[in-house]
């Protein structure tokens, strides 16, 4: 069993057998076990699978104790994804290769109404190298994820608990805020198999 492995199984065991409620889970455990892990491309590129005609592709690692989802993101070079919220879900992310550019936004207001729309409002911009790890939640607002690089990036998501595959999330235009609900998110692979 590699490190990569190892992770994933600490990461479940933190979770518990049984699971845990958005509020009971404990992320500053959670942080520290995905920032312990030193990212080696042999042990977790079997997982980093592409599709060439997708800005990123979604790699199902591990469902956890089904309340949790473990991704591995690979990022084409020159391409994101759009403004998008967490569901009330957390979200930690570590970058395994290469470097995303993180734009956060202010969570729009919830109507949809033609006076409501305004462009999006920036909190911060932060580029994220290799071994980082950072943390979303629909409390700290919404982001797009940038890959700025020449060269594929990869990174790992936990998601906890797994809401965007359950009910879908918001994605926003950034010029007028307006939010439609986007239901599914379809994987590439799971466990390193199409």
């Amino acid at each position: 069993v590699n490190q990569f492995e190892k992770l994933v199984t600490a990461l479940k065991d933190a979770l518990g057998s049984s699971g845990l409620t958005s509020e009971d889970i404990d992320i500053k455990l959670l942080n520290r076990l995905m920032q312990d892990y030193r990212s080696n491309e042999d042990e977790w590129r079997r997982f980093a699978l592409v599709d060439p005609n997708s800005g990123y592709t979604r790699n199902l690692v591990d469902q956890g104790n089904g309340k949790s989802n473990l991704l591995l993101l690979v990022w084409a070079p020159g391409k994101g994804s759009l403004i998008h919220s967490h569901s009330n879900a957390h979200c930690l992310m570590k970058i395994l290769y290469g470097q995303l550019t993180e734009t956060r936004y202010e969570f729009p207001g919830k109507a949809n109404s033609p006076e409501d729309h305004a462009s999006m409002t920036t909190i911060s911009e932060k580029v994220h190298v290799e071994d980082q790890v950072a943390y979303m939640n629909d409390d700290l607002g919404v982001h797009k994820m940038w890959n700025n690089g020449i060269d594929y990036a990869v990174s790992l998501h936990l998601y906890t608990p797994p809401n965007i595959v359950r009910h879908g999330c918001f994605i926003f235009d950034e010029a007028t805020g307006e939010r439609t609900h986007v239901q599914t998110f379809e994987n590439f692979s799971f466990r390193g198999k199409r």
